[in-house]
């Protein structure tokens, strides 16, 4: 996959906070070497946030995220505001804008790292600040953290900033695996893929996509078939696949159908583990079978596509998890961005595999529901439980 096919959730998240017309728009733009965000001097001209993808020699695909000032004002100020704070929990690393009175800066260094989010402090518009140093070293007094003095008009600093956000790249960053101790060179991998309309046709959907190239990289040896084609696939076979990779929809079908010597698992529950808390969402399953017709189920989905015939979120697991737990088991469903903030009328919470957003953001919520003590499991996960399936 080439640099400019990189999926957004597989880039490291930098966003970048400060207050209107701090010059984020315009650090954006010199940090990219493109016009990328529309700059003005006239405060709240981002409205929402803007993103672009690059590559910073040294860590690879990156995604800046320039959010509107945390000090806008009025309703649709707020509005604004908001998604500056929806920003926060995806981002990975922050460049943080100061300003010399650091007013408002003070409480959301706070709010960051309360998130874990590595700070790095920047000191904008040293082109026209009168006593940049000095500015600098009081900062460091309130924050212990020096700022860096730079300017996005005359591109002073760029590789000072480049240079921060290597020092401050998150400890796992780059070291999550898709199919992680699984599989090694050699081993004969079996991919078992429904091409149903989720599908569109002459693509395959992204956790697959991405799946198969890991797999390519691990230098495995991988199979494909389509579930109708299993056992002819099986028996064309000189051996038995040490793992078999399917789709959570036909889970069932594939394991009365497995080798025994073949490990099983699925799209989803992979991607629970690299992009979530697998060991949570395992835990969490017990809920599902305390389950009533008095129970409240929660169901996000991170696509925003038009809800589809049979759909996995929409269709499947609501059939599946009522006919476990009763016909009138309430079940609401969010998309994309939507997520509640309290959580504490729902009984458990199903999140999909999350392909379209990043790690950082899918733990937010994992630990949004930890905090109200609400079960959380996966879309894979807990249909292998509902089918009495173990996963590798």
């Amino acid at each position: 996959m080439s640099l400019n096919n990189t999926p957004h959730s597989n880039r490291l998240h930098i966003a970048l906070f400060g207050r209107r017309n701090s010059g984020k728009s315009s650090l954006v733009n010199a940090l990219t070497g493109q016009e990328v965000a529309l700059v003005s001097d006239i405060p709240g001209t981002t409205t929402d946030p803007v993103l672009k993808a690059m590559e910073i020699h040294g860590i690879g695909p990156c995604l800046f995220i320039d959010t509107p000032g945390y000090d806008d004002e009025g309703e649709l100020g707020e509005m604004r505001v908001t998604r500056t704070w929806k920003a926060i929990e995806k981002a990975d690393i922050a460049l943080l804008l100061c300003h010399p009175d650091m007013v408002e800066e003070l409480h959301w260094i706070q709010l960051l790292k309360e998130k874990n989010i590595p700070v790095i402090l920047l000191l904008n518009k040293a082109d026209i600040l009168e006593e940049p140093e000095a500015t600098a070293s009081e900062i460091e007094k309130q924050t212990g953290i020096r700022p860096l003095i730079v300017s996005a008009k005359s591109r002073v600093g760029m590789k000072d900033i480049r240079q921060a956000i290597m020092r401050h790249l998150p400890e796992d960053f780059d070291a999550q695996s898709i199919t992680g101790h699984l599989v090694s060179a050699g081993d004969l991998v079996l991919l078992v893929m429904p091409q149903d309309i989720q599908a569109p046709k002459g693509r395959l959907i992204l956790p697959q996509v991405q799946t198969l190239r890991e797999l390519l990289d691990k230098k495995c040896l991988v199979m494909s078939c389509t579930t109708d084609q299993l056992e002819a696939t099986l028996q064309a076979l000189s051996r038995s696949p040490k793992l078999i990779i399917t789709d959570s929809q036909v889970f069932k079908t594939v394991y009365e159908l497995k080798p025994a010597e073949s490990m099983l698992t699925s799209f989803s529950v992979l991607f629970a583990a690299y992009k979530g808390d697998i060991e949570y969402y395992t835990a969490s399953t017990a809920a599902i079978g305390k389950l009533t017709e008095n129970s409240h189920v929660l169901i996000a989905e991170a696509c925003t596509h038009a809800p589809l015939s049979e759909d996995i979120g929409r269709v499947k697991l609501p059939r599946l998890l009522r006919k476990r737990a009763g016909e009138k088991l309430q079940i609401d469903i969010v998309s994309g961005n939507d997520f509640p903030t309290d959580l504490k009328k729902y009984d458990l919470i199903i999140q999909c595999g999350a392909c379209m957003f990043n790690r950082k953001y899918v733990l937010s919520r994992i630990e949004q529901a930890k905090r109200q003590q609400i079960p959380m499991t996966n879309y894979g996960v807990a249909i292998a439980w509902l089918n009495g399936i173990p996963i590798a």
